[in-house]
């Protein structure tokens, strides 16, 4: 929880809107990095390579020369990357998964290490006679390459020409190193260390607000059975939720999002767990919140659940039917209560006195911070105003599309994390 010194940050820190100093940002969290591989004996490096990236969270595809597997193997990198090794230009069996232009949209980033000369030679005159060379034609992504080549090869007035005709096009070139080479020759032609090239590729991209956190997001609604047919549930569609999940990833985070049945599409680069119950959401809740920086409970949870489940449909034979409900774990209160938790964020959807059952939910919760709006104005609409309440502060925002709210409110959340941090 945010100390009393604090009191009126909240306000302030939204209002001067100044993003604070983050020295331990990830530019590389949530990124998409595909690593193509040539033929140089520096194919080695790119396991190391490989491992890194993904450490500096990003996602990386691989896709290898057929000279580049007599260095290293595609077994190798497929286990390093956790994702199949791309070989052949024409494989039914690739194209069914992933075909090479949907492979050439996929990519943030196409890094080429190592280069080799020939391979430079190839794409500076738009080449696309295998799979590597014609991905780089297909895509619209930042190309960076990393030569590996003899001293002598690297100096050749063709291979210079060539590197310059790609500077030209707007290709980025990361080394070469100079030192000593595999043939025994000295001077430059040797490809970056992986540290380098991960710091090289960092560059090209401009941290968010919440690069390098983990957000464990709930989601929707839950469903209560009644019997093999009904279920007491409500009107939430997920969408507050899935706004935030969608605009958490572009701000650079790690999201894992616990939905309950929505009728939306799974945010790109966000991980989706499906949940029906509350019980389903605490447990699964319970299991990922380990680890995660940010917890943010927009689902709306239902309150109650049936004491018996009937395993028949219930027949419509009396006038009345009395159903015994008994209460719901309060997931987020179950969360907050751990051992070091994370920062806790809550939703207060209400119909009345918004405000006052906002600040009361906030301080029973022990939670950090509480977006309080009108439920009858949210419910399955694509726009929300909600007052930020903190222990020491209000902050409104103003209506507007959930996505541009989402916003705000990651900003504020990043903002507060790093005073409770300080």
């Amino acid at each position: 929880m945010l100390k009393p010194r604090h009191a009126d940050s909240l306000a302030r820190c939204f209002l001067e809107n100044f993003p604070p100093p983050r020295p331990t940002m990830n530019s590389l969290s949530n990124k998409r990095i595909l690593l193509g591989i040539s033929g140089g004996i520096a194919a080695y490096k790119c396991a190391e390579l490989t491992r890194m990236l993904i450490k500096a969270g990003a996602t990386v595809q691989v896709v290898m020369t057929k000279a580049a597997t007599e260095f290293i193997t595609p077994l190798t990198m497929q286990a390093l990357s956790g994702n199949r090794v791309h070989v052949e230009l024409l494989d039914p069996e690739a194209e069914a998964a992933m075909s090479h232009i949907e492979l050439a949209r996929w990519a943030d980033l196409i890094l080429v290490a190592p280069a080799t000369a020939d391979f430079i030679a190839r794409i500076a005159n738009a080449r696309a006679d295998d799979l590597l060379s014609t991905l780089i034609l297909a895509s619209n992504a930042p190309i960076a390459v990393a030569p590996a080549m003899n001293q002598a090869m690297w100096a050749n007035a063709g291979t210079q020409a060539n590197v310059k005709q790609l500077e030209q096009r707007g290709c980025k070139l990361f080394g070469p190193a100079e030192g000593e080479q595999a043939c025994g020759d000295v001077g430059p032609g040797r490809m970056l260390e992986p540290e380098q090239l991960v710091q090289e590729c960092a560059s090209l991209f401009k941290p968010g607000i919440l690069s390098g956190l983990h957000l464990l997001i709930t989601a929707g609604p839950t469903r209560e059975a009644l019997d093999p047919v009904r279920f007491i549930s409500n009107h939430s569609s997920g969408k507050m939720a899935y706004a935030l999940a969608s605009e958490a990833v572009a701000a650079g985070a790690k999201v894992t999002l616990i939905s309950g049945p929505v009728a939306l599409a799974t945010p790109e680069r966000v991980t989706k767990i499906d949940v029906i119950t509350a019980q389903d959401m605490l447990d699964a809740c319970l299991q990922h919140y380990q680890g995660c920086d940010i917890f943010i409970g927009v689902a709306a949870v239902a309150d109650y659940r049936p004491e018996n489940i009937s395993s028949e449909k219930i027949k419509k034979s009396e006038a009345s039917l009395q159903i015994k409900l008994v209460k719901n774990p309060d997931i987020i209160s179950e969360i907050a209560a751990r051992d070091n938790p994370p920062f806790m964020v809550g939703f207060a959807a209400e119909t009345s006195n918004i405000l006052d059952f906002g600040r009361e939910k906030l301080r029973q919760k022990n939670l950090d911070l509480l977006f309080a709006n009108n439920a009858t104005d949210t419910f399955n609409s694509d726009s929300i105003a909600a007052t930020a309440i903190h222990p020491s502060g209000e902050v409104e925002l103003g209506e507007g599309n959930k996505n541009h709210v989402a916003r705000q409110m990651l900003k504020l959340i990043s903002e507060l994390l790093v005073q409770t941090r300080a």
